[in-house]
């Protein structure tokens, strides 16, 4: 049978072929299988230059679907344009090339969500967002998915920002009270879950502001130069987990602070998301502060990848390219005229 040809899925086919709901049921698929051991990460790998520009590379590769992928992007004062690309695992033909800026939000706001669901209280309805950027809402939208939420209250540093993201989250929850806070412990005073989402190179909550029995997805810091709670979080955290590893022991500044600093925390008390799906693990009774830590890893790109390529395959949506073809490297300038003589 005749392989596909490779498609080209562009942001608008993206949104069209998955909605955020359906990315978290994607995850959680591919979040089983890294637990089983028929899906496995290729580490971040990272260069950075300038001031604040850095590119990056991560992917997995999943047996029991037979596909592989990668996504690489960097990230500038002026932007950022990142690219999954999928392949066949048996064959190494490309299956797909497809625009990963909405992808990536997906499955940042997904794994949040997955976390939430898994090791916030069931009964958690008051909600902290620390940061107003472009990941936000989706992170707002993924608690909703999977918690029946009360309140929001909102901090970022620049009042116009957070005014407007919070007209925003009313427009978009018309049923939600929204509040705005003009500093993080007030947002956070008494909330059940604190989702973190900034850019901050500087610890903006402390562990004075998180109340007893709170979750918190510090998802925003994910290079060594960012730290977004402090480090007394950690003798309060009961429960910490991580969605890789390897990478929050190389990139999480808090994380290496902790347990390579001074303190020398127990890196083996750190768990991984994936072992607490497959197992259903809910959240221990007298839990003091949940933590979880998300990095970013392949196999959480590779996980909606693998439905989105399903879909655009099934729906025909897509631009279908010419596979990559083959051609012998030139040996010299001379080559050409040398063979024809």
């Amino acid at each position: 049978m005749t392989a596909p040809a490779p498609r080209w899925i562009s942001e608008a086919d993206v949104v069209q072929l998955m909605h955020l709901g359906e990315a978290i049921e994607a995850l959680t698929r591919g979040l089983i299988e890294e637990a089983a051991g028929s899906a496995r990460n290729m580490e971040k790998t990272a260069a950075h230059w300038g001031a604040s520009s850095n590119m990056h590379a991560i992917g997995a590769v999943f047996e029991g679907a037979g596909v592989f992928g990668t996504k690489t992007w960097g990230n500038t004062p002026a932007g950022s344009t990142p690219l999954l690309l999928l392949w066949n695992a048996t064959t190494a033909k490309l299956l797909a090339i497809i625009e990963a800026r909405a992808l990536g939000q997906m499955r940042t706001a997904a794994m949040s969500g997955i976390a939430t669901r898994w090791m916030s209280d069931e009964g958690a309805d008051d909600v902290a967002v620390i940061g107003s950027g472009k990941q936000a809402l989706t992170q707002v939208a993924a608690i909703a998915a999977v918690r029946r939420m009360r309140r929001v209250r909102v901090f970022s540093p620049t009042r116009a920002k957070r005014e407007a993201f919070a007209d925003k989250l009313r427009s978009t929850f018309p049923a939600l009270e929204v509040g705005v806070a003009d500093d993080p412990a007030r947002a956070t005073q008494g909330a059940s879950i604190i989702t973190l989402i900034t850019r901050a190179r500087d610890p903006v909550i402390t562990a004075s502001m998180v109340a007893r029995g709170a979750h918190v997805n510090a998802a925003g810091a994910i290079t060594r130069e960012r730290r977004e709670f402090a480090q007394d979080l950690f003798p309060r955290a009961t429960l910490v987990v991580v969605d890789t590893l390897p990478a929050t022991r190389q990139l999480s500044a808090e994380f290496i602070d902790w347990y390579d600093g001074r303190e020398a925390g127990d890196w083996g008390s750190v768990q991984r998301i994936s072992d607490i799906v497959a197992a259903g693990r809910r959240r221990p009774a007298g839990t003091d502060i949940s933590l979880f830590k998300p990095m970013g890893m392949g196999i959480s790109d590779v996980s909606l990848g693998i439905e989105i390529i399903r879909r655009a395959q099934a729906s025909g949506l897509g631009r279908v390219m010419p596979p990559p073809g083959f051609a012998t490297p030139r040996l010299s300038d001379t080559l050409a005229q040398e063979t024809a003589a």
